[in-house]
């Protein structure tokens, strides 16, 4: 089949490779995403929708901020609504061990311009007197939100669309080789794409692109699972989160409670498969319980997951390939891929058409695999 060329070729259909998009095509640039499935099925569609700032990575900050200014302005940059509501976040410890991680959470956070609210027992019990009994601490941060993922990339890719990039579904990537400066794809259909930039947004599936230039990461896919509850009474207006990860929810306006949990669930690539065993539901359901007493008699009504990709360091992979001029990674996100995705975006088109961001990105280079690995706890917290 004959060959085309592209400016830019987007490896992967999700929220980072959506935002990529648009921000391109909006400078003009020819831009064709290829997307192995259809746009937003993956993690990008089916996380929690949790704009958490509270409890990020320090370095992480400054995309964070960006991002978060974005997600503000979505309907005004896309046309649509994503439900986008800030609502505000609400981190609950339960013993002096968790108050002192709060609160060094809290001291990061401020450092970096976010306003924080202290809060204790008496202030919980006055503000949300459906809250249990035992948490000892808390922190609220207003500027957090929620928004809806099954509406969101969609919402960005046709915005990118409309501003001219190309968007091709159900087109997998057999192959990718070096071509004078640039690139060229071969698609499963026999077609070839030439282009200038490659940016490799593929999600758990990113580390054979990586490979192919002579990079790797310690990859691993892994599901958060999600689960709704039948329609509740609505009284509860933030996003909740224990800080020790076993419960995160928000009730929705017409009455759903939607809850996430740690540890996370096994999740296959290769069968496209990401079951939450029922163990998991009864677990989130105690903790929801343990937090929100007046939710322990609602019923889980759907379970879901998918397929996200994580790192020892629990810190993602963005910036330039060290191997190859003209490759850009974004992957590997660790469960914060939604909160930073429109920043990511934003900073992949700067460093493809001006040579540089003014976002600092240097914790998230790929290099840093060269050398030895580092656990964080949070990775030993959240996972099996």
């Amino acid at each position: 089949m004959t060959g085309r060329t592209t400016d830019v070729a987007i490896v992967g259909g999700g929220l980072v490779g959506a935002w990529t998009a648009f921000f391109l095509a909006r400078r003009g640039q020819r831009v064709t995403v290829l997307e192995k499935g259809v746009v937003g099925a993956q993690s990008s569609g089916v996380n929690f929708g949790n704009l958490r700032l509270q409890g990020c990575f320090p370095g992480q900050y400054p995309l964070s901020l960006r991002s978060q200014a974005l997600w503000e302005e979505f309907e005004a940059l896309t046309g649509e609504d994503c439900e986008f509501e800030q609502s505000g976040h609400l981190y609950l410890a339960y013993d002096a061990e968790e108050h002192a991680r709060l609160e060094s959470y809290a001291e990061v956070s401020e450092s970096c311009g976010l306003a924080i609210e202290r809060l204790e027992p008496a202030d919980l019990r006055r503000r949300w007197p459906w809250l249990g009994q035992q948490a000892v601490a808390a922190t609220f941060s207003a500027r957090d939100a929620t928004a809806n993922p099954r509406l969101a990339t969609p919402a960005v890719m046709r915005a990118a669309a409309r501003h001219g990039a190309s968007v091709r579904e159900n087109t997998r990537v057999v192959d990718i080789g070096r071509s004078g400066d640039g690139f060229t794809l071969v698609l499963a259909n026999g077609e070839t794409l030439s282009c200038g930039a490659l940016v490799n947004s593929a999600g758990a599936w990113a580390l054979g692109i990586a490979e192919r230039f002579g990079e790797t990461a310690p990859l691993f896919p892994a599901g958060p699972p999600q689960f709704v509850t039948e329609p509740f009474p609505y009284l509860i207006a933030p996003s909740i989160q224990a800080i020790d990860g076993s419960v995160i929810f928000r009730q929705i306006p017409r009455g759903n409670v939607i809850l996430a949990g740690y540890p996370r669930t096994a999740a296959d690539p290769q069968a496209n498969r990401a079951p939450v065993p029922p163990a998991k539901t009864l677990a989130a359901m105690r903790a929801l319980a343990r937090v929100a007493p007046v939710l322990a008699q609602c019923h889980v009504i759907r379970v879901w997951s998918g397929i996200e990709a994580y790192l020892p360091d629990m810190i993602p992979v963005i910036g330039p390939s060290q191997t190859t001029a003209g490759l850009f990674h974004a992957f590997c996100f660790c469960g914060h891929g939604f909160q930073i995705g429109p920043g990511v975006g934003a900073c992949l088109s700067e460093m493809i058409l001006d040579g540089g961001t003014q976002t600092p990105l240097a914790p998230f280079g790929i290099g840093r695999f060269r050398s030895e690995t580092q656990v964080s706890e949070k990775f030993r917290k959240e996972f099996d």
